[in-house]
């Protein structure tokens, strides 16, 4: 349990003392947070629950404060004032900080990583493109926000799978093959009609052109029917490799590439048969319906059309049966924020199945705006259509854009400065973050050109100065922001908190000499510059993005 963790506990036992002496009403009480005061003369932790406690409480805050304080105990305080109209700041014994410094340090890169949790298994699926086309920057969003969930879950201790839905079957990829179809014909000089909603993209073209310098015509000879099936094995396989590609240059791995076409028919058939048993399925005008309205959606829903061909949602019905039926007990899912209106009628759909609907949640990314020189690009410049995620990693880098996606919550639109992301300046903060740790690179190179080291016990306690004690607060609270962040979904936490790691490191650095000061001194500081650096290293592991020694 760390500092902050014992203090609020501490909190919450003398409420809960209070109100066993009649003083404080029996009942829920409000929730406790703990903030660093600006300037150390407020102490090193204030709270303002005796505030937050007074309408319910229905006494005046400075009175539930009083009476706080004097039950509150911890051989780590050494005191706890009250200020203004009932916040309570609360000084530490000077060793406190430097205990929690050595356990830190003596944890090395280890720090961060949480205990395992006995918790059901995770699945993580995102990303999920249809494997028809190029994977755009909105793909890019959930792919980095999706590869930094999993990496966050296991810092946390979760037992955590990631997982790809490779939508290869059904209408999408007749419609890439009759696609490819058509232009493979038109670049031959005959003629072809291309289908009503096929895929107009520049890379259609390109798998065409690919095709014939492989095979020429040959081709030609077959039926329209082998033509089609011939071309749909090789753009899909062509789509796929691409799209591997593109993520694994974006940092992105799956555990699993879970094929569509597994699922058809037979799981899909049975998924259908239990929903019938079940009595959630019936026929009307030749089809089968979900009762969907039966729970919670606005109107009942096809499963299979009258004309036999199952609909998405049947598939989809049988990959989430299958998801649970492997052992998975809590399955995420990143989509789009356009398919809002899909989650109640997959929710319906796992309910009807006898699965509690809330183990499956749906995270709904929002758009990316992208902005170059103040004007908002809409296009791609090679192919006039939507900017994909390769194109945006040539500009701007892994690194930088993974951190732009990953600076804001998923579910708030984002605005991506092209620009920024490009500079090599303190305004661009994963720029600012990389130079905090290419810096402590460079200060271990000069320590160890004048012979310094940190040692095994450096003397923690010579660590005074007020950005030294600013920044081991921060790094002290650095398993509970993986902790928050993992309960909350919410890696864009881990972002925001490396950028201050940086800032409170880059102040300690200007105010504090490392190399030619007092040896004790410059070890206790090596130790502390170490330590920062496994934190910013871990928090980037988990946001994906490298570490540079140099820059």
């Amino acid at each position: 349990m760390d500092i902050k963790e014992q203090l609020a506990q501490a909190i919450r036992t003398a409420a809960e003392e209070a109100a066993a002496d009649g003083v404080f009403p029996a009942g829920e009480f409000a929730d406790i947070l703990l903030e660093v005061p600006p300037e150390k003369k407020f102490g090193d932790f204030a709270t303002n629950f005796a505030m937050q406690s007074a309408r319910v409480f229905r006494m005046n805050p400075r009175k539930i404060a009083e009476e706080l304080t004097a039950r509150i105990r911890g051989e780590w305080l050494e005191r706890a004032e009250i200020a203004g109209p009932g916040f309570i700041n609360f000084y530490l014994r000077e060793n406190v900080l430097h205990d929690m410094l050595r356990a830190i340090y003596r944890q090395g890169a280890d720090y961060g990583n949480l205990p395992p949790k006995d918790v059901p298994r995770i699945m993580v699926e995102y990303v999920s493109a249809n494997p028809t086309g190029l994977l755009h920057v909105g793909h890019g969003r959930g792919a980095a926000t999706g590869s930094a969930l999993v990496n966050l879950l296991r810092a946390a201790g979760y037992p955590v799978r990631s997982e790809y839905y490779i939508n290869d079957a059904g209408h999408q990829i007749d419609n890439l093959a009759a696609s490819v179809n058509a232009r493979y014909l038109e670049l031959l000089g005959k003629d072809s009609v291309f289908p009503e909603d096929g895929y107009h993209g520049a890379d259609i073209v390109d798998t065409a052109k690919r095709i014939i310098e492989e095979d020429g015509d040959r081709y030609l000879s077959m039926n329209e029917a082998e033509r089609l099936a011939a071309f749909k094995e090789i753009a899909l396989k062509e789509k796929l490799g691409h799209l591997r590609e593109d993520l694994e240059a974006f940092n992105v791995t799956f555990d699993e590439w879970f094929s569509e076409r597994t699922l058809h028919p037979e799981a899909v058939l049975a998924a259908c048969d239990e929903l019938k048993e079940k009595g959630a399925l019936y026929e009307k005008d030749g089809a089968l319906w979900l009762r969907s309205t039966d729970y919670g959606d606005d109107k009942d829903r096809v499963v299979i059309r009258d004309n036999g061909v199952p609909t998405y949602l049947a598939a989809d019905i049988a990959y989430h049966r299958n998801k649970f039926e492997r052992g998975f007990g809590r399955l995420i899912n990143i989509w789009g924020a356009d398919h809002h209106g899909y989650v109640c009628r997959v929710k319906a759909s796992l309910e009807a199945l006898g699965y509690a609907p809330d183990d499956l949640e749906v995270l709904l990314l929002q758009m990316v705006s992208l902005y170059r020189g103040g004007e908002l690009v809409k296009m791609s410049k090679r192919t006039g259509e939507s900017v994909t995620l390769e194109e945006l990693i040539e500009e701007v880098g892994t690194d930088a854009a993974r951190y732009f996606f990953l600076m804001r919550s998923l579910d708030s639109q984002l605005d991506f400065d092209l620009d920024l992301a490009k500079s090599h300046s303190n305004e661009n903060p994963v720029y600012y973050i990389q130079y905090a740790h290419a810096r402590i690179s460079s200060i271990f190179r000069q320590a160890e050109e004048a012979g310094l080291a940190a040692g095994d016990e450096p003397d923690f306690s010579l660590l005074t100065e007020a950005t030294e004690t600013a920044l081991i607060k921060k790094i002290e609270e650095y398993p509970e922001e993986i902790e928050r962040a993992a309960k909350n979904r919410a890696p864009h936490s881990i972002a925001r908190f490396v950028y201050d790691i940086a800032g409170l490191f880059h102040s300690f650095y200007n105010q504090c000499r490392i190399v030619g000061v007092e040896p004790a001194l410059s070890g206790a500081r090596l130790a502390l510059v170490a330590v920062t650096g496994n934190v910013i290293r871990h928090a980037l592991g988990i946001l994906g993005i490298s570490a540079p020694e140099k820059m």
